[in-house]
């Protein structure tokens, strides 16, 4: 059997899982040339929430890391996340924005994009998938990966067959949760490698703690690649660790290629990285403890968070075992989708309400409402008419691919940015985020002198 591929996240998931996206670009670049010689099967370095954050956080051009990471890496493949029709951000862009947004960013350098739809409705994946393969980049569709009544490995084997047939490369079973079980993620690759012809990947969390024998097991049934974080950026709710993944697999049939001296110089470098934020708070200690209520509850550790957040605001954390218990409630309500953003975020947004307010579905987010009316897209499993009566009444159902219902808007915020923007990627920031990319855009063309001295406030949102 071929040795197994390692894909390095801790320039993208591994540093947004731990330090909530917060690696600068200067901290990325000085060890790029030493990464680009561990042998790697690709580094994933953009995408998810590192778009967000340059702009939002850390006053960086998003466009311009990519173009030094590349200018830099030249024997990997660089590789990127990206939400299908919701590409970097949180609702549905036109498909003229998807198509140019994936262009770019192939232009810029990207060779691999690994593109998901949160509810895995294919239809949300189509435009991205196209505009992949027409930009010449590799498409890598990712399964959600959940579980449910209608979450089996049928669900997945015959989603899979569908993402092969519309174009993709190569699949990654994403766990986003880290609730994949070993001997079940045996039996699910072990199918699907039956079933399609297409290499297989796994990424995985260590949210639950079991995330290490999970990919064992995964590595037995004839997983081709696993995505895996350097030491220092791993565990906790981000991938195991890279160095203890290649020294144990060194020992089987499947052994790694990859350079551990190499790998022992870029943990050096990255671990006084890491206490430095530990030092600084962004590295809070509670995102490296195992939950093992993860499996029963399925929630990913960010939305733990974030829930303990909302309930702290509300002086209701007594109220924190009946959301937990709440959530899945709410999620067999709504179809079972994946807990993953924006559904995530959503559905603990909704579970808080149910239980601040005494009565279920009392207070309804706008995006629940949107979402039963199909604005997301379809929902894993029928939505019971009672509670689609409860949340939107006799509103009609949406049953047309929703981009459909979207027109083309690359001109238009063209337009709305107008002599701010000095390139196309100008404007596909501010078509993802409006308000922080035009502000970032306003300091960027100020004066040298006058930008120096200016001091930049943007608005922060949970991500």
């Amino acid at each position: 059997m071929n040795p197994v591929k390692i894909t390095e996240t801790a320039l993208r998931d591994g540093h947004q899982s731990l330090i909530a996206t917060r690696l600068k670009t200067d901290e990325i670049l000085p060890i790029l040339s030493k990464m680009d010689e561990v042998g790697y099967h690709a580094m994933e370095v953009w995408g998810g929430a590192t778009f967000d954050a340059c702009l939002r956080f850390l006053d960086e051009d998003p466009w311009e890391r990519l173009k030094k990471i590349r200018k830099v890496v030249k024997n990997t493949k660089l590789q990127m996340l990206l939400r299908g029709q919701n590409l970097l951000g949180y609702k549905h862009y036109p498909d003229d924005v998807v198509e140019t947004f994936i262009k770019k960013s192939v232009e810029k350098g990207i060779d691999i994009i690994r593109v998901f739809d949160a509810l895995n409705d294919i239809r949300n994946l189509e435009t991205s998938v196209k505009a992949i393969n027409e930009a010449g980049a590799h498409c890598q569709c990712a399964i959600s990966y959940t579980t449910s009544k209608v979450h089996d490995i049928e669900y997945y084997v015959e989603l899979s067959k569908k993402f092969e047939k519309l174009g993709a490369d190569s699949i990654c079973i994403k766990d986003m949760a880290g609730i994949l079980t070993p001997y079940f993620a045996y039996e699910l690759v072990k199918r699907l490698k039956e079933e399609v012809n297409i290499p297989l990947e796994l990424h995985n969390h260590c949210t639950s703690g079991i995330a290490s024998m999970t990919y064992l097991k995964a590595v037995e049934a004839g997983i081709d690649i696993i995505d895996t974080a350097i030491s220092p950026f791993s565990n906790g709710t981000s991938q195991p660790a890279t160095e203890s993944i290649a020294l144990t697999l060194k020992d089987g049939i499947r052994g790694s290629k990859l350079n551990l001296d190499v790998l022992n110089d870029i943990a050096q470098y990255f671990k006084p990285i890491r206490e430095k934020y530990r030092d600084n708070g962004i590295l809070n200690p509670k995102v490296m403890e195992a939950e093992p209520n993860t499996l029963m509850y399925q929630v990913p550790g960010g939305m733990l968070s974030n829930l303990l957040s909302q309930l702290k605001g509300q002086n209701a954390l007594d109220k924190y075992e009946e959301v937990l218990k709440e959530i899945p409630r709410v999620r067999e309500d709504l179809g079972f989708p994946p807990l993953v953003t924006p559904l995530s975020q959503m559905v603990g947004t909704q579970a808080v309400f149910n239980i601040l307010s005494g009565e279920r579905y009392k207070i309804i987010p706008k995006e629940i409402k949107e979402y039963v009316k199909g604005l997301y897209g379809r929902s894993p499993a029928p939505i019971d008419d009672e509670i689609k009566n409860t949340i939107i009444g006799n509103e009609k159902v949406i049953t047309v691919r929703p981009a459909d219902l979207i027109e083309p808007g690359l001109k238009k915020y063209e337009e709305q940015i107008g002599d701010l923007a000095k390139s196309v990627e100008d404007v596909l920031s501010y078509a993802l985020f409006p308000q922080v990319a035009k502000g970032f855009l306003e300091n960027k063309n100020k004066p040298e002198e006058q930008y120096e001295n200016q001091e930049i406030h943007y608005i922060t949102v949970t991500m």
